[in-house]
């Protein structure tokens, strides 16, 4: 297998229809490299003129170590990692180019090397890493929540709710809470980066998303990025920044309860369905990622909407080093255990 260096270009027209995450979008990773740590390299892997492998890696050196990320750390990127792409719908022929493509991409980056330290936190449409394992890094199963959407009604999605749930949502139907996505998407990103970081504060927590990042993204983004922003009376009262790929919307940052009505923020994400049903920005969205079901407090919220549980997986490299480098990672990037748990 022969790897290239990837332009941005060349990087969108090889994206597939589907199976990628909204970071790995050419829009997000123009933002990423010019607000992320390190240097941003786009591999692929070819087999002849088949591109059949794609992976953004982040490298940057940390104490006299060089770090292969896929995400950065601190961009409250809840997945990215590898994209292979078999051409043959054959298990055999596929799992031999998942098997090649990672061989091909350790050797490239040089993952054997004591100095070099590797950490891709893959995302659900990648399921096999077992190759990953096999060439000496460690794999740990991570999960979120589904809610898959496609061929069914509004009402059917919300039938499939718990009933504490769908009383929650109903008491602040009735109330004087009002859910709109405001046409100045940037304003109402704000706002609710604002009440987020505000919140961490209060918390004595560090939160890692600068807003030039933040702003950044939500216009680079353009239609795959929504805002959905509830008031009471005119008063703010909490908000999601909400970003789409071409399979799943997304729940990114906001729902930090800044308000005293606790269904504030379930009415913001049956908004934020309900468009999904209804109008979504792409039409090929069928599923809405509550991102994160990792948390034991915050899944016995998230299991109320009836969603599947979908695993995805983080490789890295082990060993004294990387458990020594795991720890300023961690630090930099723990906000992300917490937004997306």
């Amino acid at each position: 297998m022969r790897f290239e260096r990837l332009d941005l270009d060349t990087w969108g027209s090889g994206l597939p229809a589907s199976g990628f995450e909204v970071f790995h979008t050419p829009e997000a990773l123009d933002v990423l490299d010019r607000h992320a740590a390190g240097d941003r390299l786009l591999v692929g892997g070819y087999r002849g003129e088949q591109l059949v492998g794609m992976v953004p890696l982040f490298v940057r050196r940390v104490a006299g170590l060089r770090v292969v990320s896929s995400p950065p750390p601190g961009m409250a990127i809840p997945g990215l990692g590898p994209l292979v792409m078999p051409t043959s719908p054959k298990r055999r022929k596929r799992e031999k180019v998942n098997r090649e493509f990672t061989a091909g991409l350790l050797d490239a980056i040089e993952a054997d090397d004591p100095r070099t330290l590797v950490r891709f936190v893959g995302h659900p449409a990648y399921p096999d890493p077992r190759p990953y394992r096999w060439e000496g890094l460690s794999v740990d199963p991570t999960f979120t929540y589904r809610l898959p959407l496609d061929e069914r009604s509004s009402d059917e999605v919300l039938k499939s709710f718990s009933r504490s749930l769908r009383r929650e949502i109903g008491s602040a139907e009735e109330s004087a809470v009002a859910v709109e996505t405001p046409e100045n998407t940037v304003e109402a990103a704000r706002e609710v980066y604002d009440d987020v970081a505000a919140r961490y504060a209060e918390q004595d927590e560090h939160f890692g998303p600068t807003w030039a990042y933040v702003e950044d993204l939500v216009t680079s983004l353009d239609e795959r990025c929504r805002v959905y922003v509830a008031r009471e009376d005119g008063a703010y009262e909490g908000g999601i920044i909400a970003l789409y790929s071409n399979d799943a919307a997304y729940y990114w940052l906001g729902g930090a309860r800044s308000g005293g009505n606790s269904g504030v923020n379930s009415l913001l994400h049956w908004r934020l369905i309900e468009d999904v049903v209804a109008d979504p920005p792409l039409g090929s969205v069928h599923e809405y990622d509550l991102v994160g079901a990792n948390t034991e407090h915050l899944c016995r919220y998230k299991a109320k909407f009836g969603a599947d549980l979908v695993p995805s997986y983080t490789i890295e490299s082990g060993g004294a080093a990387m458990a020594a480098a795991k720890e300023g990672y961690q630090l930099v990037n723990g906000v992300a255990d917490r937004l997306f748990g």
